[in-house]
């Protein structure tokens, strides 16, 4: 939707119905992911794309169709070696798309939807689109702190709020196959949930072997992953592939000047205190969803006092996390680095780290304030 959302805007206001037409699932070399989509507006303007120009004639057909009848379709689109150019998909690739109408009476929330898109505020909109004809096209709105809208079933909508909130912490749009009832493991309707998110950012500071481990799992959670440190000679990009950028610059520079939010995760490793002190001095103050700090706990023990000297309140000091990481037995970089990970999920989503056999209630809970 964010592809055509200012001509979607523009068709929802006229008053005149209009299609929206957003590719839901993919397999093979499909020319486009999900969440692409394209506009049919009233006037019968074509705008987007969910193919790159492969299936869009089809496409238009059906959104005409759609918006006329204001009934919402699946359609898949594919080849094969009797017909693969007749539907067009000549790349092989094989796509979901659905169709459905966009009015203020089918769809009344898109205005406080397009307004959280323009100002950056996180949303999610979770769609059922294969189901019976009933429930196909009944919406939730997910947000970080609210949900409106309803699937059809109390346990449903709990079960999509919260794989919902989940991809949109990851930023990631996907398709949850689910029971009626929210069931797991059953196929009986899928859920198309559109996040509109930028990934949240992680920030790992040193640009040593643990740092490397870090990052490839920051990246594996659907992270940014920035990797830092004023020491030009190990932060390269050969040495962190799986960063989405190396920057070479004082830590606590790079940190003051960078853009981070409520999301963003920052991982010191350094244990150098001419850069691990004044880099959480800053950190320590920001609005930051977690800060962790690599070392033993003398260096701990050493680096607080510093910073108590610096001026910073117990409460400010409270919310670093140091020795890093959950206690999981880890020796190599890698094992460390799921300690870390394992650390930042549990303060995200208020974890205890205990394991599940020896705790009793819900397995997934809310976010933790």
């Amino acid at each position: 939707m964010r592809d055509v959302l200012d001509e979607l805007l523009l068709a929802w206001k006229s008053g005149t119905p209009a299609a929206l037409a957003t590719v839901v699932q993919t397999w093979s070399s499909a020319p486009r992911q999900p969440g692409a989509s394209m506009l049919v507006d009233g006037e019968g303007t074509a705008s987007g794309s969910v193919s790159g120009g492969c299936v869009e004639g089809a496409v238009y057909e059906l959104g005409t169709e759609v918006r006329e009848s204001g009934q919402p379709v699946l359609q898949r689109y594919g080849v094969s070696d009797d017909d693969a150019f007749a539907v067009g998909l000549t790349c092989g690739g094989v796509i979901d798309i659905f169709v459905e109408q966009v009015s203020v009476q089918a769809f009344p929330e898109l205005a406080e939807i397009a307004e959280d898109i323009a100002s950056g505020r996180p949303v999610a909109v979770a769609t059922i689109v294969d189901a019976p004809a009933p429930l196909r096209g009944r919406r939730l709105i997910v947000r970080a702190d609210s949900v409106s809208g309803s699937l059809g079933s109390d346990r449903l909508d709990d079960a999509v709020r919260d794989d919902a909130r989940g991809l949109l912490d990851q930023g990631r749009t996907s398709l949850l196959r689910l029971g009626t009832e929210g069931e797991r493991r059953v196929d009986t309707i899928g859920v198309f949930v559109a996040c509109y998110a930028p990934r949240p950012r992680m920030i790992v500071f040193g640009a040593i072997d643990f740092a490397a481990a870090v990052a490839r799992m920051g990246s594996f959670l659907g992270y940014r992953v920035t990797v830092c440190d004023a020491r030009p000679v190990f932060a390269t990009g050969r040495r962190f592939p799986q960063a989405d950028e190396v920057v070479v610059a004082w830590p606590h520079r790079y940190l003051a000047d960078t853009e981070v939010d409520e999301r963003t995760v920052v991982c010191v490793l350094t244990h150098d205190p001419k850069f691990d002190v004044p880099l959480l001095e800053l950190a320590l103050r920001m609005p930051l969803a977690y800060v962790g700090a690599m070392g033993s706990r003398r260096t701990n023990d050493d680096r607080l006092a510093q910073l108590r000297d610096r001026g910073l309140s117990e409460d400010e000091l409270s919310r670093l996390h140091a020795p890093i990481g959950l206690d999981i037995g880890a020796r190599t970089p890698e094992e460390t680095a799921m300690s870390i990970a394992a650390e930042i999920i549990a303060e995200k989503w208020g974890g205890t780290g205990s394991e599940l056999r020896r705790i009793s209630g819900p397995i997934h809970r809310e976010r933790a304030l």
